[in-house]
């Protein structure tokens, strides 16, 4: 299968964008929020089958040393089909020789220990809800 790929946001349905995170299980925001975060990341990545968005992903960097992968989602539909992969690979190829850290979804570490990613021995985080994320399991 030939999938078209897109780096940049021109003409990108933010609701569609939307879809894919809350239908692939990530955490959703609003339209706009979603449009500013993906619009002020370093790196973005959209996959569409035809004109449907299956798939996206970005990155933030400071360009030199150090970037952070977000929002690496994959319609349920299409998980399973190597697109995920295809998304951080599009992501990667601007992040040469940069550290990169990558903020994963529950159940989904394997997927990204087996594409080269391992699990973080000295991450931290603060979070705007603490109790939510702590229910969620994202911290102790």
């Amino acid at each position: 299968m030939c999938y078209r790929i897109q780096e940049n946001i021109d003409n990108i349905d933010w609701q569609e964008v939307c879809k894919v995170l809350r239908e692939a299980g990530l955490t959703t925001h609003s339209t706009e929020l979603t449009r500013k975060a993906f619009k002020n990341s370093y790196r973005v990545v959209f996959v569409f089958d035809n004109e449907l968005l299956i798939g996206v992903g970005r990155a933030i960097s400071d360009g030199a040393y150090q970037a952070a992968i977000y929002d690496i989602a994959v319609l349920p539909s299409y998980q399973g089909k190597k697109i995920g992969k295809l998304i951080v690979d599009e992501i990667h190829k601007g992040l040469q020789e940069i550290n990169i850290i990558l903020y994963a979804s529950l159940g989904k570490e394997a997927f990204y220990n087996k594409i080269g990613y391992n699990k973080m021995l000295t991450g931290m985080a603060k979070f705007k809800n603490q109790n939510i994320m702590r229910e969620k399991g994202f911290i102790d």
